[in-house]
């Protein structure tokens, strides 16, 4: 490590500011207005927009001092950390223009500090550690800006931040395209689904007389027109019951070791699940590979917590959260078909309207979710159809998310070794040289 590596605090090296008290009666719905980011939006490691709030684009000279930039580094300060790890996240440029709010701080490297080598620092064991041992309050933790300004770490010259940062970020780049990729193949399978059992588009084709748009083979499965219902003639209306098996039972003896899923694992956009840990079963819902896992907890359900499971060891019965609803296909349905209805709006509107319960404790009914109408077609062939597309698409989808868990599991092994000087740059390197887009 030699004597180049010094021993700084946050305060010496970084710009940090908090947010400013934006007034929630000036949102705009306006989609090209800046956003706001609040706690809400960082998760572990990304931001995530989901219920994004907007400003007037009026105000951004006023407010300039809190635009943000791309490379700045942000971490919620009101319950900083969550069981998915710490919040904090490097603002990208398709963030911007953006705009920061309280309790959120912003770093940017000054002194020496590298910005891209400032994320890891953020992100590491050590500063974690740091923040769990300060982190005041009982319902709902924070920390200061003078805390976080008082977080001692080595820092390295900038020729050798810079080398670490490239190595890092090489693999979240990997990761973020994975993402990407899977985001746009849930995408088409998405469309896929609302196109043939929500919208009836071939159907609907066929009574306009318009040119196939599917092979030939595909476009003489469905039924020439819509009936009186406006659902496709021979199609019938059933309770989700009879395409789904909702809580299926499976068999798991008390104490048994399996593969376990938590409330946080469940992703709020995409398919995939953080991978499973191992823990003794004690008592929740059991599930299997195809499965389809939709949180029925307030605020979980509204924030969209749903999970295709395709990350347990082949035959393993896993178990999770007394707080999911389980879904599985019934024959010929095909499994993927359940997930992408999870995802439906209208399914999941339904859902939240199912709601009973005490405020904050409210719970989406299971028996009112399986009665839910859906439109089931008369010929098997459809569901064959429906299964030989999508089914490749979600294949893509568990390789390209197990490659991402194996390089953040890298990455998360070689990043404190690097910050500390532990490892050397050229070694690391060598894990990562057959990373690539």
């Amino acid at each position: 490590m030699g004597g180049e590596w010094v021993a700084a605090t946050l305060g010496e090296v970084t710009d940090l500011l908090t947010g400013f008290p934006f007034k929630s009666d000036r949102y705009v719905d306006d989609f090209s207005a800046p956003r706001l980011l609040r706690g809400d939006n960082i998760a572990q490691g990304v931001l995530r927009w989901d219920g994004v709030k907007r400003w007037p684009e009026v105000d951004t000279e006023e407010l300039a001092r809190y635009s943000l930039r791309e490379g700045d580094v942000v971490l919620a300060m009101d319950r900083p950390w969550i069981e998915a790890g710490l919040k904090y996240a490097a603002v990208r440029e398709v963030d911007l223009p953006a705009f920061l709010v309280q309790r959120v701080a912003r770093f940017r490297g000054i002194n020496g500090l590298d910005s891209r080598f400032l994320k890891y620092v953020i992100g590491s064991p050590a500063f974690t550690t740091h923040i769990l041992a300060i982190q005041t309050g009982t319902a709902v933790p924070h920390i200061s800006g003078n805390q976080i300004k008082g977080f001692e770490f080595l820092l390295p010259p900038p020729e050798e931040q810079r080398a670490i940062a490239h190595i890092l970020g090489t693999l979240d780049d990997k990761i973020e395209l994975n993402r990407r990729r899977n985001q746009t193949l849930e995408a088409m399978a998405r469309a896929l689904f609302q196109d043939w059992f929500i919208d009836f588009g071939p159907v609907r084709a066929k009574m306009a007389g318009h040119e196939p748009y599917l092979p030939a083979e595909l476009w003489r499965l469905f039924p020439e027109r819509l009936d009186e219902a406006g659902k496709p003639e021979g199609w019938e209306m059933v309770p989700a019951s009879e395409l789904i098996e909702f809580n299926p039972s499976e068999p798991l003896r008390k104490g048994t070791h399996a593969p376990y899923l938590d409330m946080a694992s469940l992703p709020t956009t995409g398919s995939s699940s953080r991978p499973p840990i191992t823990r003794s079963f004690g008592s929740g819902m059991r599930f299997r590979n195809g499965d389809t896992l939709m949180a029925r907890i307030t605020p979980c359900l509204e924030n969209g917590k749903t999970a295709f499971v395709q990350c347990l060891p082949d035959d393993a019965v896993g178990w999770g959260s007394t707080e999911f609803i389980v879904m599985r296909s019934r024959t010929p349905v095909p499994a993927e078909y359940t997930y992408l209805l999870a995802r439906d709006t209208a399914f999941r509107d339904h859902a939240i309207r199912s709601m009973t319960g005490t405020s904050g404790r409210q719970r989406a009914q299971a028996d009112s979710v399986a009665a839910f109408k859906l439109a089931s077609p008369s010929d098997d062939a459809i569901w064959h159809a429906f299964s030989k597309l999508i089914a490749p698409m979600f294949e893509s989808i568990k390789v390209n998310a197990a490659e991402s868990d194996a390089l953040a599991q890298l990455r998360d092994t070689l990043l404190p070794k690097l910050i500390s000087g532990e490892l050397w740059v050229a070694d690391a390197e060598k894990f990562v040289e057959h990373v690539s887009p």
